[in-house]
């Protein structure tokens, strides 16, 4: 589908007229020698590992507690079993309630990442939009995620000068 619609912008572009400019950028590039991109996901990386050691335990206790109770199933009373069964489905639903809260589409991983990523992303955005706003780039792709650019001269990537504008050097 990124093929199709990329290929259609480049015809409906060329058959506007040739005055058009692009630019490409490679932002994998560009956030790798961006340090606070770096730290921001070392962050995220020991927040995620530490959430989910949280979960895994929640989920270690449940299975502790029912091979503890088939061990014991044919010693215990219709309630007895009734209530630990309750007490296992208790357990695991707590741990995926907390890996949910933790990972879910709208969880604190989620909102972490947010948090530390946004200005960056924003950042960059930014410089890009007033790159092409001076040497009057029309469209700016990224070679990084789009996998239909071939080739791409060197001479129009501007990821060394949004690197520079951003304050850092390649």
């Amino acid at each position: 589908m990124k093929k199709i619609t990329l290929m259609c912008i480049f015809a409906i572009l060329s058959l506007m007229g040739h005055a058009q400019k692009f630019a490409l950028i490679d932002m994998e590039y560009v956030l790798k020698n961006i340090p606070a991109y770096e730290r921001a996901n070392e962050q995220l990386n020991q927040v995620s590992k530490k959430w989910q050691a949280e979960v895994e335990a929640l989920n270690t206790e449940a299975a502790t507690m029912y091979k503890n109770y088939q061990n014991e199933v044919v010693f215990l009373s219709e309630s007895q079993k009734k209530a630990k069964q309750e007490a296992i489905m208790q357990k695991e639903k707590e741990a995926g309630d907390l890996k949910k809260k933790y990972f879910g589409p709208e969880g604190e991983l989620f909102k972490k990442r947010e948090s530390l990523l946004t200005p960056i992303h924003e950042a960059v955005y930014n410089v890009v939009k007033d790159i092409s706003e001076l040497r009057g780039y029309s469209l700016v792709l990224d070679r990084a995620s789009d996998t239909a650019i071939i080739f791409g001269s060197p001479k129009i990537d501007i990821s060394n000068e949004v690197l520079q504008k951003l304050g850092y050097s390649n």
